[in-house]
């Protein structure tokens, strides 16, 4: 149902006992007026998420399912596993043998569609299986956050994506539940790209705003999510969903503002999963900072006027020459000013604020890291760059690392960790595992000692 603020005025009127519920949450007297086409899930989905799920009974209206700014989060996202990132795996490209296969877009499109999908359930059936979700709970951490692409639910229009994700979403959300591990399903990838990049699932052109029916497409999906993981079952695992992964605010201000006006829709979504005349539930929106500092957010979807907000931000150390050139004291300090002055104001203030992505990586080296075919800043080889250090050394498999580098990402581990939990409201690091990075791998960090099996154990204290 579609109402307008002349509508809800007068009824607020005439009903004010019934609809005594909608205050104070006045932000949904502002929701645009979408002609939203409904989509359906069309597998039929079997869910045993066994004694952590909850009855009817049990969670009552309003009843956050985490307690987000006054327990930590401690997470790791599982990326590359149900949106394709070529630095992630980057066999998976490299075994296509062509070089125009650069993100999930043109997998589907330059390869015969049978290879392509047996090539992705292969994929999905082994990346991510019930042992890693274990390792994940053993570790210590109470989230994983899950990447997956609108097309999942939506292809149309000659869209040569590849579906079949979302079975394996609820076998994630399943495996979570088992082991006690709190799910954040991210939406990674829009109609049009939000962002251009190869993670989006289409690299290239920032397009998802400049066009209302890639709105309207993903805002489908959102209202899809938020019906299906609102319900009761899901209660003690699925505590959030976020809309958007890494909207391009940086590229012109109508990102922005179509941004901004999709937070407080897909708000109404998320938190009245049952419409606007529905009750308040119990998931969370985690909003992204568009790549804005967070005080450019202050008083948006905040209390009294929206409740069960919390944003999103992510810090990485290697996206630009400068970064690359840091000394590893400097990057300590770049980590330590990041919580004085963006998070910890914002957090106070405002709204809950979780590190959504960040790594250990020092330099851009990985391979793939800034796309398929793309060099590296650090060696040089990105183009229109000079050779700062050899990529030899810094990347790989962590067995060859020397024992100073990794007692450098021990120490970057503990001080990343320790100021997302002590200026903000916690972490969730990228990525669980991949194929050929460790400094990118929370899986292997622990395997060779630089993040510690005990999240809140630390050797080198009081770094900042």
């Amino acid at each position: 149902m579609i109402v307008d603020s002349k509508t809800l005025i007068a009824l607020l009127a005439v009903l004010p006992a019934a609809l005594g519920e909608l205050e104070p949450h006045a932000v949904r007297n502002r929701r645009r007026h979408h002609a939203r086409a409904p989509l359906n899930l069309d597998v039929n989905i079997s869910i045993d998420l066994g004694p952590s799920g909850a009855s009817e009974a049990t969670e009552q209206p309003g009843q956050f399912r985490f307690p987000y700014g006054h327990t930590k989060v401690r997470g790791v996202n599982l990326g590359g596993w149900l949106v394709l990132e070529p630095w992630i795996t980057p066999s998976l490209f490299d075994n296509t043998g062509n070089d125009k296969i650069i993100d999930e877009y043109t997998f589907g499109q330059y390869q015969d569609k049978n290879a392509a999908k047996a090539a992705l359930e292969e994929h999905w059936s082994t990346w991510i299986t019930e042992d890693d979700l274990a390792a994940i709970a053993a570790a210590g951490l109470n989230h994983v956050r899950i990447p997956i692409g609108f097309w999942a639910f939506d292809v149309s229009g000659g869209e040569p994506y590849i579906q079949g994700q979302f079975p394996y979403l609820c076998k994630a959300v399943e495996w979570a539940s088992k082991h006690g591990v709190k799910v954040l399903i991210d939406l990674h990838g829009a109609p049009g790209s939000q962002n251009g990049f190869d993670n989006s699932g289409r690299a290239g052109e920032t397009n998802w705003h400049r066009d209302p029916k890639n709105v309207q497409r993903t805002e489908a999906v959102i209202d899809l999510l938020s019906k299906e993981f609102s319900k009761a079952k899901y209660a003690g695992c699925v505590t959030s969903i976020a809309p958007l992964n890494e909207p391009a605010g940086f590229r012109e201000q109508k990102v922005l503002d179509v941004t901004r006006q999709y937070w407080t829709d897909s708000y109404n979504l998320i938190r009245y999963p049952g419409g606007p005349y529905g009750k308040e539930g119990n998931l969370v929106e985690v909003i992204h900072d568009a790549f804005q500092p967070l005080s450019y957010w202050n008083n948006f979807l905040t209390k009294p006027n929206a409740t069960g907000v919390m944003m999103d931000t992510h810090h990485y150390e290697v996206f630009s020459v400068a970064e690359n050139a840091r000394t590893f004291d400097q990057h300590i300090k770049s980590i330590c000013d990041f919580g004085t002055n963006n998070l910890a104001p914002y957090n106070k203030n405002q709204n809950p604020v979780v590190t959504g992505e960040w790594s250990l990586a020092l330099t851009d080296c990985a391979k793939y890291l800034n796309g398929r075919g793309i060099g590296a800043r650090y060696d040089g080889t990105y183009p229109g760059t000079t050779k700062i250090g050899d990529c030899s050394t810094m990347t790989g498999s962590g067995e060859n690392f020397s024992d100073s580098y990794r007692v450098y990402l021990r120490k970057f581990w503990e001080a990343q960790a320790g100021v997302y939990e002590n200026s903000g409201s916690g972490w969730i690091f990228w990525t669980w595992k991949n194929e050929g990075a460790d400094e990118w791998s929370y899986q292997n960090g622990l395997k060779y000692g630089w993040i510690p099996s005990d999240p809140t154990e630390r050797q080198y204290p009081n770094q900042c």
